[in-house]
């Protein structure tokens, strides 16, 4: 029988106790600002995740995001140019513009 190692897919997630393992499924927002800082181009500051929760952001009711619906919620703030639709307007209008 093969086994997810050999087959390519991702095996699931043992539970481990005292390890630092990570369930992308129910992350804290101190542990996906790491995760994400680690994969993107830049800094991604945990306030920055909780402006997103208070804006909508999918969160459970102890603050934990699924790394999925967070991406999925965050896609579809994206303009075209990868750029947050709604925090390009509002420093649009913090400087006087009339938003994106």
């Amino acid at each position: 029988m093969a086994t997810s190692e050999d087959s390519g897919m991702i095996p699931p997630a043992r539970a481990a106790s005292g390890s630092d393992r990570i369930d992308p499924l129910a992350m804290t927002v101190a542990q996906a600002a790491k995760v994400l800082s680690a994969v993107s181009a830049g800094v991604v500051p945990e306030e920055m995740i909780r402006r997103h929760i208070a804006a909508g952001a999918p969160a459970t009711s102890d603050g934990r995001i699924n790394l999925v619906h967070y991406a999925a919620w965050l896609n579809q703030r994206m303009g075209p140019d990868g750029h947050d639709k709604d925090e390009l307007a509002t420093a649009s209008l913090a400087r006087g513009g009339h938003g994106a």
